[in-house]
């Protein structure tokens, strides 16, 4: 379709109506209006497998489903049966369920490097309380975190190191210091300048260079921290263990959550049992506060999770999502260079996990030039705030992607010779999440 044709008349009353009723308009920042182009944003009606239709009617082929939590599709058949099956059964009661004993037994199963686990409702509050039993177990108040991951929690110890920390005590933001990913020496320079001071080292393990993990690992022992590997995006994505399975470094605490519900509310913090016992009743030192969610362990939510390990290491799912994301790179770096715009449409990214950078002449990321991206995928039936895969995706949905992709890239070009992509993006640029003004 024409971009210049393309309307969402009854998406964007719905917005209307969002805004009026909820701040930003979204219940996650990733999915607000400016982070779409002008008038562009679908407001979705439902559903199904790795497709979805907005309230205009419109379907599009969805890429980063839930924010990179629905993995194997929308509504997918093995996950509701699971979350059917319990919600006729209850699901939340005065004492634990057996279903609570059942969902760590498969948990542990499935990420065997881990001792103990309990579950929450997101991912903020596993990560949260790694921290906070780091800072109990060390005695130290210091987190270092790898300033290379955009996000590792919605709660003050982090959100007071982005450009959004208004309403956070200076105090707070000066106990959280960054490290570089896949530099040892700096990382060794940062424990050595705070020495005794830094209680664990928070990072989402990605795509490591040999004898990176291993390093830090080494440097965590030799400096007193606790090591956390954020799994949030990692787990299951990597490998059914996530990425401290794929790569055969252990962490003293792990945090899960995303594609482990397909969707469904379930996070999980796990690790090494003497440091998961300190939170519980079977420890004679002084108690730590880790988690207590009255929501975090509904059984419907583990039935899903349940369902979902069971599905990704009986049906080979991890494989599947890497081969599509193959595919859907080879196709999409094919249709950039056809176009002539091969160095500044790039996508980047384990196959797992894709994302695009969208470069303006001088090779700099560029809002504007997203925007222009955005604005023709959307018009062709691709809503793709990046190229994460779910394994519902088809050749053809591919296909259709890549198709989408050659169109866009046939209007960047022509914006890249004219210097200026405004006439072609509609109106305002998208916005990043983290910025100080609205």
């Amino acid at each position: 379709m024409d971009v210049e044709e393309f309307g969402l008349p009854r998406s964007r009353a719905a917005n209307e109506r969002l805004h009026a009723l909820v701040p930003g308009g979204a219940h996650t920042y990733a999915k607000g209006c400016d982070q779409y182009p002008e008038n562009l944003a679908p407001v979705i009606s439902h559903g199904r497998g790795a497709h979805v239709w907005d309230v205009d009617g419109n379907r599009y082929v969805e890429y980063g489903s839930g924010l990179r939590s629905v993995s194997l599709g929308h509504a997918h058949p093995r996950v509701n049966e699971a979350v059917h099956r319990e919600i006729d059964r209850g699901v939340s009661f005065a004492r634990p369920s057996v279903v609570e004993a059942r969902a760590a037994e498969r948990f542990l199963a499935t990420v065997p490097t881990a001792e103990m686990v309990k579950f929450a409702k997101n991912g903020s509050d596993v990560t949260t309380a790694a921290v906070r039993l780091a800072r109990a177990v060390t005695g130290r108040a210091r987190v270092a975190v790898c300033g290379d991951h955009p996000f590792f929690s919605a709660d003050d110890w982090f959100v007071a190191t982005t450009p959004m920390s208004a309403g956070i005590p200076a105090a707070v933001a000066e106990l959280t210091v960054s490290f570089p990913y896949g530099d040892l020496a700096a990382t060794e320079d940062l424990l050595t300048r705070y020495a005794g001071e830094v209680a664990c080292l928070v990072l989402e393990p990605g795509e490591p260079a040999p004898g990176y993990l291993e390093g830090l690992r080494a440097l965590a022992d030799r400096h007193g921290c606790v090591l956390v590997f954020d799994e949030m995006i990692t787990g299951l994505r990597w490998s059914e263990a996530g990425a401290q399975g794929l790569y055969g470094v252990v962490p003293d605490l792990s945090t899960f959550g995303k594609a482990l519900g397909n969707g469904f509310a379930v996070s999980a913090l796990a690790g090494r049992r003497e440091l998961m016992e300190r939170g519980g009743l079977r420890h004679p030192g002084e108690r730590v506060f880790l988690l207590s969610t009255t929501h975090g362990a509904e059984t419907h939510a583990l039935a899903a999770a349940m369902a979902v390990q069971s599905t990704y290491t009986e049906e080979g799912v991890t494989a599947r999502l890497h081969a599509i994301g193959d595919r859907l790179a080879a196709g999409v770096r094919a249709a950039a260079a056809g176009a002539g715009v091969g160095g500044h449409v790039v996508v980047r990214g384990r196959a797992s996990n894709l994302v695009f950078a969208t470069l303006d002449e001088r090779g700099r990321p560029s809002q504007e030039y997203r925007t222009l991206f955005l604005r023709h995928l959307l018009a062709n039936g691709v809503l793709a705030p990046s190229f994460v895969v779910s394994s519902a995706l088809t050749d053809a949905d591919v296909d259709r992607t890549v198709e989408a992709v050659a169109g866009a890239c046939t209007v960047y070009r022509k914006a890249l010779d004219a210097g200026d992509p405004t006439p072609w993006t509609g109106g305002r640029p998208v916005r990043p999440v983290f910025r100080s003004r609205a």
